[in-house]
């Protein structure tokens, strides 16, 4: 079977390695790839924001089956637009999406069914904010409504950080909103929890911890990620009980009722507090970088599994997984999540042995000619999966050292929590 996989980073390079490994994917092609998909699919420049050009050139390669890596073409319709057609297409509908999509209708769906959150309020505009601002207490968190790549979330400590926050989202800095949210602040642990569903079942397909502050000991600006590790040292048997029954149930339910119908990834991001999960946020697709943790522990044919969703079959399948422990650490451009220089050549690539249980997923990168230049903030993925978290994080940084990579920063004490030395 031909199959595509829509995106560009290190997500979509993890699914595009699982899917060469099939013995039933016959090519892949990525839109549009970067350096390291280009090793194991072939890369097409084609914009895949046009659904029909999209179908149009699946249809002349005979690509079977679309994997949907980022959230914008889940959020604008595109599984909707190839419903009823021969091209299967794994990801949730454009309603559905709207669980990401916006944050306020999380919200209101939360509202409705009970489903543990932190308290909220919905703002209408800058001065309404401020004076909301004003009478609350500190901390507190003010988030983006729309899609904002994993930032457009502040943690503020006083009223001037929530102003600051309040002024960049209503001035465009996510694009155009007409409403913002302010939620309270909740003392927790944080824990990624993730489902695959066909709309009628759902399975647990992992867990994690992503460290989204660009500093070490979580410090600093929020980024989009700076590494993982998995499995999350908070789930239990209890726990994921709760996860399942007061938050995930209630909200795919939700969803049907609203005339939804959720095939594929779900991403539950929750704080754990006294033992109980608050829903933080949902994503319709792999977290990234916890995607490119998870993967390579999955010993179950991942093309099975992904058109097992798409036919409502999934309840016919057993994943697996196999019971090691990885940690993920992002290679970034200096200066991200600010300003940062791309086009920068990254030499040694090739060089670099990687043991069974290593993997370097491409995550902003350009093969230009014969070189290897950086495209984005988060450049390099590396991962490791062992025994043990140590041994783990300690592989990964070793890999990322023999690169030496000039224009690279990264953090070294991802899964600190989990590590003790």
């Amino acid at each position: 079977m031909n199959v595509g996989i829509i995106g560009s980073g290190g997500r979509e390079h993890a699914i595009c390695f699982m899917l060469s490994k099939s013995k039933k994917v016959s090519k892949i092609f990525c839109f549009p790839g970067n350096a390291g998909t280009n090793l194991i699919a072939e890369n097409v420049n084609l914009n895949s924001d046009n659904f029909s050009e999209l179908e149009k050139y699946c249809i002349e390669k005979d690509i079977k089956l679309i994997i949907v890596g980022p959230e914008k073409p889940l959020v604008n319709g595109i599984v909707d637009h190839f419903k009823g057609k021969s091209i299967k297409i794994f990801g949730p509908d454009k309603i559905s999406s709207k669980l990401e999509g916006s944050k306020i209708f999380t919200k209101e769906i939360c509202q409705k069914n009970n489903i543990p959150t932190s308290k909220f309020k919905i703002c209408k505009s800058l001065n309404e904010t401020i004076s909301y601002l004003k009478s609350i207490h500190y901390p507190l968190v003010v988030k983006a409504d729309g899609l904002a790549s994993g930032k457009g979330v502040y943690i503020c400590k006083d009223f001037n950080e929530a102003k600051t926050a309040a002024e960049e989202i209503f001035n465009g800095k996510f694009g155009l909103t007409e409403k913002i949210l302010v939620e309270e602040f909740l003392d927790g642990e944080e824990m990624s929890y993730f489902v695959v569903t066909d709309g009628k079942n759902y399975k647990f397909f992992g867990s994690a911890q992503d460290h989204k502050r660009v500093g070490e000991g979580d410090v600093g600006k929020n980024t989009g990620g700076m590494g993982c590790y998995s499995p999350s040292r908070l789930l239990s048997d209890e726990l994921e009980f709760k996860i399942k029954k007061k938050i995930i149930e209630p909200t795919l339910n939700a969803i049907n009722e609203q005339g939804g119908i959720y095939k594929g990834f779900l991403y539950v991001g929750l704080m754990i507090k006294d033992s109980n999960p608050f829903l933080i946020e949902f994503n319709v697709r792999m977290g990234d970088p916890e995607c490119q943790t998870i993967l390579p522990s999955l010993t179950t044919d991942l093309l099975d599994i992904l058109i097992s969703c798409c036919d409502g079959t999934l309840n016919k399948i057993k994943i697996n997984f196999s019971n090691t422990k990885s940690i993920c650490i992002v290679l970034c451009s200096k200066g991200y999540p600010e300003k940062f220089e791309n086009n920068i050549e990254i030499k040694g690539l090739e060089q670099l042995k990687l043991h069974k249980n290593q993997n370097i997923f491409h995550a902003g990168t350009l093969k230009k000619k014969n070189e290897i230049i950086s495209n984005g903030g988060r450049v390099l993925n590396f991962v490791s999966t062992s025994e043990d978290f140590l041994k783990c994080r300690e592989e990964v940084i070793d890999l990322i050292k023999k690169l030496n990579w000039k224009n690279g920063y990264f953090r070294k004490d991802i899964g600190y929590k989990v590590i003790e030395i």
